[in-house]
């Protein structure tokens, strides 16, 4: 398998904070091209047999895949794991722990919310969660959309849901180092999401990648939803510094919000080795 390949690696269903469910994503991946899928919900792995299943009836390759959040120099770091076996108690428990302390969190953003004249916004954002122990901002952005308190998700980000805005309230997640070992000791290669994001001093980025390197991780975004053309390049260069795999993958969410569809993407730098050439034995 060349970087010439239409892999989508990174992607939402209504097992985390998306709106279409692991068969509506592959049907939709299918019909745009995809050959090789991902399920990447937000740490969680209980989409992942319906998802391969859904993979395999449409001709798709498929990967298993989860999307774990940690925290990282203060800031919230997203990796995604590729190829692990979705059925190991080591990453299903160090996941459920990850999942423990959102319930608590959103209630503290509900909270935040109603002193600035919100109300309900907990038992609002409950309505667009399939799974309540991975209700996330995204789910609140969904219920002051539906409230009229603003026009898009955009919108509710800018005004509430960001540090120092009145519904923020920050979440200690995993370690790095913890995530990067359950994918690694289950089988699969640890990758960083969308590094473009974060909003670290270069100093901070070097020691990201640096420690993550480390502890064992292999591979890191380079073409990504969120990523703009000068980022591709960007983080190409990161990928030969660290001697990382490069991946690739929308991050869709949903067809109402999101910017890039799945399989849309442009194919990786070819001189670049591309994260799925590692793991040929994991592919389903």
């Amino acid at each position: 398998m060349t970087s010439i390949l239409n892999a989508d690696l990174h992607c939402h269903s209504v097992v985390s904070d998306g709106t279409l469910t692991p068969e509506q994503l592959a049907a939709r991946a299918s019909a745009n091209g995809v050959e090789l899928w991902a399920l990447t919900d937000h740490d969680e792995v209980g989409g992942q047999q319906r998802a391969a299943a859904a993979a395999k009836a449409h001709g798709m390759k498929y990967l298993t895949g989860a999307e774990i959040s940690v925290t990282f120099a203060g800031e919230t770091v997203h990796i995604v794991g590729l190829g692990f076996d979705a059925d190991s108690p080591l990453i299903r428990k160090g996941l459920e722990a990850t999942r423990g302390g959102r319930e608590q969190r959103a209630m503290e953003m509900a909270a935040g919310l109603a002193a600035v004249g919100i109300p309900n916004a907990f038992e609002g954002a409950l309505k667009f969660v399939g799974n309540p122990e991975l209700i996330s901002r995204t789910h609140f952005a969904r219920f002051l959309v539906e409230s009229g308190a603003c026009t898009d998700t955009y919108e509710v980000f800018r005004k509430y849901l960001t540090e120092g805005k009145p519904g923020y309230v920050p979440h200690r997640w995993a370690a790095l180092k913890d995530a990067v070992t359950w994918i690694t000791q289950t089988g699969g290669i640890a990758v960083i999401a969308h590094p473009g994001r974060y909003k670290f001093t270069a100093n901070e980025e070097y020691a990201l990648f640096s420690e993550f390197k480390a502890h064992g991780g292999g591979g890191v975004e380079v073409v990504t939803g969120s990523h703009t053309v000068a980022e591709y390049t960007e983080y190409a260069d990161v990928a030969r510094e660290f001697g990382l795999a490069a991946s690739r993958g929308s991050d869709f969410h949903s067809p109402q919000e999101s910017h890039t569809d799945l399989g849309t993407l442009p194919y990786l730098p070819g001189d670049l080795t591309p994260v799925w050439e590692l793991l040929a034995d994991r592919i389903q």
